[in-house]
């Protein structure tokens, strides 16, 4: 239905009318666009950092980054892991200055199976983000959402009060497991969900009520909503605005640049898609998932289970990079010499 010029002007943006039912979250590591769209919180990734940090505008950070590293000294490694660090930590404290909330900021990909390395890690990243004079509840601390991720992140809030994002969550399994360790926020992922149902399927498109990654987002939310789970559920990687749309009244949505601006532009009526009132009237049942149960389950979703190490292979990969490029500053000119 098309919408005449003078009703176009009265009607708010999508963007506008989405922000009333859902909070929106910027997932951008660039200051402009968090600035433009101005987002209660926003989420950065080892992608999105390594992004930002080759961007001319940035280069300050970096340079302040690996002026750290190689301060605390050590070992080519552990300077090189503690400049990465504190980048992710310089860019988060910038981000936190433009946005009244909290920023996501992510424990490497490569402790993903390994609970006290993340929990080490986690408490490393509290601490540099307190060296710069930010407090714990404006963080939350990303971690992939493996059975180690999800039992490092019952710790961390349970016995440090550090606010925790799970990412990479693909299957029920994984959200009923999240909820159960009582974190902050869970990050369950739509596009890439998407991606893989084309990838692997006859059908290779599909209305935003019956795409597969809307319809896993969706189920989580009611559960959650039924069964009193305080934790927040975020749905992540969009790969178009009517994932989005169709999502409206999901607690908080966090949305690249790109779609945040296709969003601006778009006048079309919203209206929620998800509601408590409907959640509880919705007739899942509670389950309970210790650890053999939860590798059973989540081992029966195929796309999940490919998803999920796929993604910890990607932010992994990009870690590295991250970590060559401080290198090559740090190192390969011999200091500057």
């Amino acid at each position: 239905m098309s919408v005449s010029p003078v009703k176009r002007q009265k009607m708010e943006s999508a963007l506008d009318q989405l922000k009333h039912h859902t909070t929106v979250v910027a997932d951008t590591g660039d200051f402009n666009a968090i600035d433009e769209y101005k987002p209660l919180d926003a989420t950065t990734n080892p992608s999105l950092i390594l992004a930002a940090a080759q961007m001319p505008a940035y280069q300050k950070l970096v340079d302040d980054a690996v002026a750290y590293g190689r301060k605390l000294g050590g070992s080519e490694e552990e300077q090189i892991k503690n400049a990465s660090d504190k980048l992710f930590v310089l860019f988060g404290a910038e981000i936190l200055k433009r946005i009244p909330g909290r920023v996501s900021t992510e424990v490497d990909a490569r402790l993903s199976f390994d609970k006290e390395g993340m929990i080490q890690r986690a408490r490393r990243l509290i601490d540099l983000y307190k060296e710069v004079g930010v407090g714990k509840d404006r963080i939350l601390i990303k971690l992939s959402s493996t059975w180690e991720g999800i039992q490092a992140g019952r710790v961390l809030e349970a016995e440090y009060g550090i606010h925790c994002n799970m990412t990479l969550l693909f299957s029920f399994a994984q959200a009923v497991a999240c909820a159960e360790a009582g974190v902050t926020l869970i990050s369950p992922f739509v596009g890439r969900i998407l991606d893989w149902y084309i990838a692997n399927g006859d059908k290779k498109t599909y209305e935003p009520s019956e795409d597969p990654g809307v319809k896993s987002v969706t189920k989580i939310y009611n559960y959650y909503k039924k069964f009193g789970y305080k934790t927040i559920v975020m749905g992540a990687s969009f790969r178009n605005t009517g994932q989005i749309k169709a999502l409206t009244g999901c607690d908080y949505l966090t949305i690249s640049p790109k779609l945040l601006a296709e969003l601006s532009k778009e006048h079309v009526k919203l209206t929620p898609t998800l509601s408590v009132k409907e959640a509880q009237a919705c007739d899942l049942e509670k389950i309970h998932l210790d650890e053999k149960a939860f590798r059973w389950h989540h081992n029966e979703d195929q796309m999940a289970v490919e998803k999920l190490s796929d993604g910890i292979r990607r932010f992994a990969a990009d870690a590295v990079k991250l970590e060559r490029m401080l290198k090559e500053r740090m190192f390969s000119t011999e200091n500057g010499k």
